[in-house]
């Protein structure tokens, strides 16, 4: 247990100094407090654009509103009015000189209302004013109205208040579909990442002969468990970080409206969250040492990619499996994909969230990740062990068998 611990102690302190974990933690944090700075950057450039709002003349030749035009000052649109200055004959120099952007022509014939939107040029750019011209048509209707001397009940009874409420049936607690979505990426991140570095460090070390010191001084079964236990504790770190920093930045720059309406986290409790970190840890140490495996084969780093190309498409498969089934949770191909051990950690968390998994699964899926667990780290220690110093020799299929043979 202690040369585990020596060599867990050893890979988080190398891992710590690395380049690229230091840079892509950053990277990751950066882009995560832009992420929820997004709504406050639109609000800037809106308000931004408020000095650059079109300038649309309003011309009422006939008095069709009676004077009353100013009124739609009130009505809170992004136009800078221009009233009561310009007649027909003259508006359109200022247009081609591009003095204002536009103007509106009012004329009455009869019992209906025309109105002409004169521009310079109609091209792509070009946008209909249609906010200006209902808030035109419902002043008018009200001008009309208020001439009727209707009483208030009257009124009332012509202009409503229509309430709009969204009413879902059934479970109310079911998890918000953006929480399933990014609970389904954090995982997948955190067990695909992390485990993938597993693979990375025992070929780094093999090919640098620092392997060589190692196995003089523990044994291959402890640099497997050392390495593989070292990495996850690093990668926890890191997403704790990322999670941590997510929570801070919601609550920092995302009014709370708008953050109960994006996420919905009152399924979110400690239960759900420890839930969470054992199918992390199961689902970790089955990919990682997936990749110790495959690690263990290459004989150069530039072989990484390629030996570990197996793993990572089983890993995907994995992920994909959970994620697309959760957009139908109620199906068979869900429940399989909860209890499937290279699923099961990006599915069965979810299931429990949404109250869809009955302890007999949840039972099944731990028992299944737990027996994977330990055939691939039979499998991975007795390859590692014969396999650790093989140098410049591609290892075939056949080759590995043998070697899993050897004693």
């Amino acid at each position: 247990m202690n040369s585990i611990m020596t060599v867990t102690k050893f890979t988080i302190k190398d891992m710590l100094h690395r380049k690229s974990y230091i840079i892509s933690t950053i990277i990751i944090l950066v882009l995560i407090v832009v992420g929820f700075n997004i709504p406050n950057l639109i609000k800037h450039f809106s308000s931004n654009l408020d000095d650059t709002k079109q300038k649309v003349a309003i011309i009422d030749e006939d008095n069709v509103f009676e004077n009353n035009l100013e009124l739609l000052n009130s009505f809170g649109l992004n136009y800078e009015l221009v009233l009561n200055k310009y007649n027909e004959d003259d508006v359109k120099k200022d247009i081609e000189d591009e003095v204002i952007d536009g103007a509106i022509l009012i004329n009455k014939n009869e019992n209906d209302i025309n109105l002409d939107y004169i521009v310079n040029d109609i091209s792509v750019f070009y946008t209909s004013p249609d906010d200006l011209i209902n808030s035109i048509s419902s002043l008018y209707k009200n001008l009309e109205l208020n001439k009727l001397e209707l009483t208030e009940e009257e009124l009332a009874r012509l202009n409503p208040t229509i309430n709009y409420n969204v009413v879902q049936l059934g479970n109310n607690n079911e998890i918000n579909s953006v929480i399933m979505m990014l609970s389904s990426i954090i995982l997948f991140y955190a067990v695909y990442f992390c485990a993938y570095q597993v693979s990375s460090s025992i070929t780094t070390e093999k090919t640098s002969k620092i392997i060589e010191t190692l196995v003089t001084s523990t044994s291959p079964r402890n640099i497997v468990l050392g390495k593989t236990l070292g990495i996850g504790l690093v990668g926890i770190g890191q997403v704790l970080l990322i999670i941590l920093t997510a929570l801070i930045s919601a609550n920092l720059f995302l009014d709370h409206e708008t953050l109960n309406v994006i996420l919905d986290v009152s399924n979110i409790n400690i239960g759900i969250g420890i839930i969470a970190l054992v199918y992390f840890i199961l689902g970790y140490l089955v990919y990682a040492l997936l990749y110790a495996l495959t690690g263990s084969t290459a004989s150069k780093p530039e072989d990484i990619q390629s030996v570990n190309t197996p793993v990572s498409l089983l890993a995907v498969f994995g992920f994909y499996i959970a994620y697309f089934t959760s957009l139908n949770p109620a199906s068979g191909l869900n429940t399989f994909a909860a209890i499937f051990p290279l699923s099961s950690p990006f599915c069965m968390p979810l299931r429990i969230m949404m109250g869809l998994a009955s302890l007999k699964e949840v039972i099944i899926s731990i028992v299944l990740l737990l027996s994977a667990i330990l055939i691939i780290a039979n499998i991975a220690i007795k390859i590692y062990s014969n396999a650790i110093l093989n140098y410049g020799t591609k290892l075939s299929i056949k080759d590995l068998i043998q070697l899993y043979k050897m004693k």
